[in-house]
């Protein structure tokens, strides 16, 4: 007898379909997998027939041949165990159902029959829904994250036995989770940040245009501690957009039944040790990297200087492209990378320059440290500002710092008159503005592009950094509520690219 029954595997971030075809028939008996599948898809046919063992129903040895459509595609992960068994024992005659044409199986299989957790719910979910399917039957430990996606009827089952029962109408079910969006959570706050004017400065002109950006300064000037409270000045993110994080989230297996939707800017900040693979994405079975991880969020860089040059270079496509391809042997893998870029490092080896009380490195020294930081990659860097000592007087003076709230309103009305310029182009930030558009959002008063392009011609500059500046001109301008670029944003985007000279 001949099974259909249908699931769905990962590629991405997204599902694809896959039919679970099951031929019962004479020769000798056995489990044959076939359809171009990974290590962990074979090793299915023995968790499978001893699941249906240990669950009390019979498994009479017969050939049998299972195909995993489509064949192009390479299968991986365990999410394949629960379709193979319910496509024998539909085979076999145990199940008979008549709503397994509608619906979607995914899940892993233990030897005693109860079903594990898998990565990719939500895609998987997302998918069934847009293809028509009226049900999913996935592991129960999965329900609180794929009962986010409305619209369709989510089963979480503990055990293939009760599954078997409610498919053949002998037990009822009944769900008693519910899925519960957790608050906003609180960030660090700017008030807690002493000193540091420009620095606080020139993080809201980032923020607001979204560009990357770097500080250079010595070690204890908080460097780590600005970038550890920027996701908290960064507008909320739409619905559309935590369901994007999300499903990255859901693949990388990082959702649990508490937080089964991220509502706030991820915040990722790798060690300097990381390796190539764990920042881009990648692996055997391919997973989300560092870099979609910050996705719509900060990546943090700390110690940028410390990286392998081979590491921080993997971030030149992403920056550009706010994608990672990941190529694989029979398709390539594409990941979103749409991050904002916050990287901190001090400006020597010991950490001190330019505190000679405590730092010995000559200028040389200091140059060949900051080396290790590429031109190409330090030329897709909008802002690099300098962090100092922070005096005595400011860490005890009365003044009332500036809160993440109130720093994050003016943000967000900066934010509004992006949306408004650009809702007819496509793109929603400054830093997007594309290059054939530089003229028509950032054109300069005659004196001031004059200024600009003697400064283009005496640094030499590439026509990136040139659109860098233009760019951020152009966030200063909005932050300054100037509706064109006057010669005072002009000149604050200049400085913001002066350490270049001084460092490099």
């Amino acid at each position: 007898m001949l099974s259909k029954i249908h699931t769905a595997g990962l590629l991405g971030i997204n599902a694809f379909h896959v039919c679970c075809e099951t031929d019962i028939g004479d020769g000798l008996p056995g489990i044959i997998l076939i359809g171009s599948l990974s290590g962990e898809v074979k090793e299915a046919a023995d968790r499978v027939k001893t699941a249906i063992k240990n669950s009390k129903y019979s498994f009479y040895p017969r050939k049998i041949v299972i195909n995993l459509s489509p064949a192009e595609i390479k299968k991986e992960g365990c999410g394949y165990d629960l379709p193979i068994a319910i496509s024998i024992l539909e085979a076999l005659g145990t199940i008979k159902s008549n709503i397994l044409n509608k619906s979607l199986f995914v899940g892993e299989l233990s030897l005693s029959g109860e079903l594990l957790p898998i990565r990719g719910i939500l895609p998987i979910v997302i998918f069934a829904k847009e293809n028509d399917f009226e049900n999913v039957f996935l592991p129960y430990d999965n329900l609180a994250e794929a009962n986010i996606v409305t619209g369709i009827k989510n089963f979480g089952i503990k055990n293939l036995k009760d599954l078997i029962e409610i498919l053949n109408g002998e037990k009822t079910y009944s769900e008693n989770i519910q899925t519960q969006i957790p608050d906003r959570k609180e960030y660090s706050d700017f008030s807690d940040v002493n000193g540091q004017i420009l620095l606080k400065r020139a993080v809201q002109i980032a923020v607001a245009g979204r560009h990357n950006i770097l500080f250079i300064g010595p070690a204890g000037t908080g460097k780590s501690m600005i970038a550890k409270r920027i996701p908290g000045i960064m507008p909320n993110m739409s619905d559309e957009e935590a369901l994007e994080v999300s499903k990255i989230y859901s693949v990388c297996g990082l959702l649990n039944s508490k937080e089964p939707v991220l509502k706030i800017r991820p915040y990722r900040d790798p060690h300097h040790s990381v390796s190539p693979q764990a920042l881009s994405g990648g692996g055997r079975i391919p997973k989300p990297g560092e870099i979609s991880l910050a996705h719509k969020g900060v990546l943090f860089l700390d110690e940028l200087a410390e990286f392998k040059t081979n590491t921080i270079e993997v971030l030149r496509q992403p920056m550009e492209n706010k994608t990672v391809s990941i190529a694989r042997v029979n398709a390539s893998i594409e990941y979103p990378a749409d991050f904002m870029l916050v990287a901190a490092t001090n400006p020597c080896k010991c950490g001190y320059y330019p505190d000679r009380s405590k730092c010995s490195c000559n200028e040389a020294q200091v140059k060949k440290y900051l080396s290790r930081i590429s031109k190409p990659l330090l030329d897709r860097i909008d802002i690099t500002v300098e962090t100092s000592l922070i005096k005595y007087e400011e860490l005890k003076g009365d003044f009332k710092n500036i809160s993440s709230e109130e720093i994050k309103s003016y943000i967000e009305k900066v934010r509004q008159i992006q949306l408004n310029r650009y809702k007819d182009y496509g793109f929603s930030y400054n830093s997007e503005i594309p290059a054939g558009l530089i003229n028509k959002f950032c054109n300069l008063k005659k004196n001031d592009d004059v200024f600009l392009s003697d400064l283009y011609e005496m640094k030499k500059m590439s026509v990136r950094g040139l659109h860098k500046i233009l760019k951020v001109a152009r966030t200063v301008a909005d932050f300054n509520e100037h509706k064109n670029i006057e010669h005072d944003d002009i000149c604050e985007a200049i400085s913001y690219r002066s350490l270049e000279d001084k460092y490099w």
